[in-house]
């Protein structure tokens, strides 16, 4: 059974006046703004601001908030005014009922806040939390299996591609190193922008002055957040860029757009790899989750690369109207800020969860198919750039014309060309080719 109403006429206001997508703010941000106002309460009250009693109603109220407790009070559409001013009174009215008689939203409640540095705040800390608690945990999951599998495939020689052409051989251990260390730089990138992120504009109420709030409110509220989550805010390198600009959201918004797209370099590499069984490369075995068909027997597709792939191409979008919203700030307010939360937050979120599946669904069940690599190696005619320093470039361009208009391999057309079998034993060693400098300095 549903609990009674307990949002005021503001918020009724906001949901009549924006019947625009029935999606509401993200519950992340409804949650932080609960811990601002909680934290905001007994800060005020310490400061003297506040009755000790009115203070602990309200923060007892505003931690159900954090908690979750009261989700569905919160019925405003995301596409609302662009300060998040109706979110910040929807917040104001549910926490001020649920603290009971005497409690007024916006003299107590709201009490040195402004909607203006409150809901760019809540939006701030909710992406830093979830960049922190899930997505760079997911990203280390993925960066692990991904290794673990560069170790395993350590001495599998196949064809390198290059312009998805035959070039010269590789191992698929190193193949697989390079997408561990794309999603290790991925990690980093993300770590990077988090500092910036983590400065919010607390403090500066409606313009960045910081009118009507105590000088040591902002920094009493950081703490008081800090030690009851462990999600450390900062204050702002300048109280007005952090209210007139939603740059930090914009460069996170950025670096998964990065991310995004070395997931799609790595997932398309193992769908092609795994495509087949029989007219594809066939290089590598993905795990088989479900049918592939409900008409074709057997079937086998990549799923999980499928599924990466489609949110990569999400969040890149996302980022897009991100970078529009972050243009469109003027003076003293960035006034897209529920555009960019709703897109940032669900970046990180389908983010996570995919990284996740990609890593426990595919990677971890990967399996070479060491046959088949292995005579692509050998079939290529890029083989023949090995004999380069022993016969020429001009000499190896005829062997592989050759080699491919007769399709025979390019040993034999080398040795009908008057190469001796010791140079191509030399030269044609699939493994050390894959490996120059180990040959040269072993």
């Amino acid at each position: 059974m549903s609990e009674k109403q307990l949002w005021g006429g503001e918020t009724s206001k906001a949901v009549e006046n924006f019947p625009v997508s029935g999606e509401r703010v993200p519950a992340s941000v409804v949650h932080w703004l609960g811990r601002i106002k909680g934290a905001a309460a007994r800060t005020n009250a310490e400061l003297g601001l506040l009755e000790s009693d009115i203070a602990e109603r309200i923060a007892s109220a505003a931690d159900e908030v954090a908690e979750g407790a009261h989700d569905e009070q919160f019925p405003i559409d995301v596409f609302q005014t662009g300060s998040g001013t109706s979110s910040n009174m929807n917040a104001n009215e549910v926490i001020a009922n649920l603290a009971g008689e005497g409690v007024h939203p916006n003299d107590h409640v709201n009490m040195g806040q402004s909607s203006n540095d409150v809901f760019p705040s809540a939006v701030h800390l909710a992406a830093l939390a979830e960049s922190q608690d899930k997505l760079l945990p997911a990203l280390e999951r993925l960066s692990a299996s991904l290794g673990a599998k560069a170790d395993e495939f350590a001495d599998v020689v196949k064809a390198g591609r290059t312009h998805l052409m035959d070039a010269v051989p590789v191992t698929l251990g190193q193949e697989f190193g390079g997408y561990a260390a794309q999603i290790r730089l991925a990690g980093d990138r993300v770590r990077s922008a988090l500092p910036r992120v983590a400065q919010i504009p607390l403090g500066g109420t409606a313009t960045g002055t910081g009118l009507n709030t105590h000088p040591d409110f902002a920094a009493g509220v950081r703490t008081r957040m800090a030690e009851a989550t462990g999600v450390q805010a900062e204050p702002p390198a300048d109280p007005f860029e952090a209210q007139g600009s939603r740059d930090a959201l914009v460069e996170l918004s950025g670096e998964l757009k990065v991310v995004a797209v070395s997931l799609t370099k790595i997932a398309q590499d193992i769908a092609l790899m795994g495509s087949g069984p029989r007219t594809g490369l066939g290089e590598l075995a993905l795990p088989e989750l479900q049918k592939g068909s409900s008409i074709m027997p057997g079937k086998v597709n990549p799923v999980i690369p499928e599924v990466v792939l489609q949110v990569a191409a999400q969040v890149i979008g996302n980022d897009a109207a991100i970078t529009i919203g972050g243009m469109q700030g003027q003076f003293e307010l960035n006034v897209r800020i529920p555009l960019i939360a709703r897109n940032l937050l669900h970046s990180i979120r389908i983010l996570s969860s995919a990284v996740t599946l990609l890593a426990e669904k595919c990677v971890d069940g990967l399996e070479a198919v060491e046959d088949v690599n292995e005579r692509h190696a050998e079939s290529t005619p890029a083989i023949a750039t090995a004999l380069n320093p022993h016969i020429g470039y001009d000499k190896a361009t005829e062997i592989v014309k050759e080699s491919v208009a007769s399709k025979r391999t390019i040993r034999e057309v080398a040795i009908e060309m008057g190469v001796d079998e010791a140079t191509l034993d030399e030269a044609l060693d699939l493994r050390a080719m894959a490996r120059p400098h180990e040959r040269q300095t072993a």
